[in-house]
């Protein structure tokens, strides 16, 4: 039977889950339903509550904001919020990163990304165009997104509408050396524009990890080649990998950096594009054909870089480190009890990123398993969306012990009755 409201969900087959349920509250770590069944958000709404539901500085922000500028086209036109964020952006992100670009989502700011990429190459009278992207990545479902990322059932109906990329094989443990090979031969030829990757760990591509030294050396052949180094830092930003931006762990300065989710601690849409000097450079000139030709209607939106601002300031004046410590802390915990579990496989952890895979007949993102194990834990009032036969954890940072651990006697539990 179709479902009775007209709305259209993302990534949900209507056929087989044809009912969403209603929330009407949330606070902290947990949300509730309009019949008060509580249910613990493990995955922060996908990514993007770092804090919790409705900090109230955040909520502050917001409310003060709005009593005094809602909206303004922002070509041509600039607002305080927006100055105050980016100052802000530029202070505390890798030295080097000097320009900030808004947009909307982590999706557009990948695209941000890949068009600064080609137009500086372009303006600066170079014949550059290929890009390069690592075996599984996830970069968003726009054009320029779907094309850097995995080709796969996320993006098959579409594939006629997307670019040619070249694919580096994903640096898994006794293969980081046959990936940097990859990557150097591929930058030897003329014409490569630009590497993207997803610093530490890859998302929807099934939270795989790999070490901060590969990070290192993938830089390091990038700017010995002089092709340009992207980092997709909107899931890994924020904190979720253990320090504030995951590139800080390999200490190095992407040229071209994305941020979004977290940005403003999970309340409202925004992302920023940050980049060298010359990079915009290459776009500044008397030519307007040199102009960098991108935006949206609601690019820098003033309540949503009030709440930004907010945002930073939480990180500034709160605990926030010593709270993804224990986190942190609690997930290795959790993690512990299934290293030696047959029905387990894979068990990792980056930061407050928890994940492992259940065994099965078939894996990936379509497993049969998956859609029962969702189910599973939702019985139990608990927010976890697995990959496929990928169960993976990333809690809000307020996030207690106690609540951490039901979600892991969870896992035990659905594990069970599934085997």
């Amino acid at each position: 039977m179709k479902p009775a409201s007209p709305v259209w969900h993302p990534f949900t087959q209507h056929a087989l889950q044809p009912e969403a349920i209603s929330i009407a509250r949330g606070e902290g770590a947990w949300l509730e339903t309009v019949d008060g069944r509580r249910i613990f958000d493990a995955i922060s709404s996908w990514w993007v509550v770092t804090h919790g539901h409705r900090h109230p500085h955040i909520v502050r922000a917001i409310k003060d904001q709005t009593d005094r500028l809602d909206q303004v086209i922002f070509a041509g036109f600039t607002h305080e919020p927006a100055e105050r964020l980016a100052r802000q952006l530029v202070a505390i992100t890798p030295r080097g990163l000097d320009y900030v670009f808004f947009s909307d989502s982590g999706s557009t700011s990948v695209e941000v990304a890949l068009k600064m990429a080609l137009g500086f190459w372009r303006n600066r009278g170079e014949r550059r165009s290929r890009i390069l992207a690592l075996e599984g990545a996830y970069h968003g479902d726009t054009i320029g997104g779907m094309s850097v990322g995995e080709r796969g059932v996320f993006n098959a109906p579409y594939d006629p509408l997307l670019f040619d990329v070249e694919r580096i094989p994903f640096p898994s443990e006794g293969r980081e050396q046959a990936t940097l090979d990859t990557i150097t031969m591929a930058c030897r030829n003329t014409g490569v524009a630009a590497l993207i990757v997803e610093p530490l760990i890859l998302g929807a591509g099934g939270m795989l990890i790999y070490p901060a030294w590969i990070l290192a050396e993938m830089k390091r052949i990038c700017e010995a080649h002089g092709v340009l180094f992207i980092a997709d830092e909107v899931m890994t930003g924020w904190g979720r990998t253990g320090t504030l931006f995951a590139c800080e762990q390999a200490d190095v300065t992407p040229d071209i950096a994305c941020y979004s989710k977290g940005l403003t601690g999970g309340s409202l849409p925004l992302a920023v594009t940050l980049c060298r000097a010359d990079i915009f450079d290459a776009h500044y000139s008397t030519d307007r054909s040199k102009t960098f030709f991108h935006s949206s209607s609601y690019t820098a939106n003033p309540i949503a870089c009030a709440a930004a601002c907010a945002n930073l300031e939480i990180w500034q004046s709160e605990p926030v480190m010593e709270r993804i410590a224990a986190v942190t802390r609690a997930q290795t915990s959790g993690l512990d009890r299934f290293r030696e579990d047959r029905r387990f496989i894979n068990v990792r952890q980056i930061g407050t990123i928890a994940a492992l895979d259940v065994v099965a007949d078939d894996a990936g993102y379509l497993a049969g398993i998956g859609p029962r194990l969702y189910d599973g834990f939702l019985s139990r009032g608990l927010l976890v969306r697995p990959l496929g036969n990928t169960i993976y954890l990333m809690p809000p940072y307020c996030s207690t012990p106690h609540e951490l651990d039901s979600v892991f006697d969870a896992i035990d539990e659905i594990a069970d009755g599934i085997g």
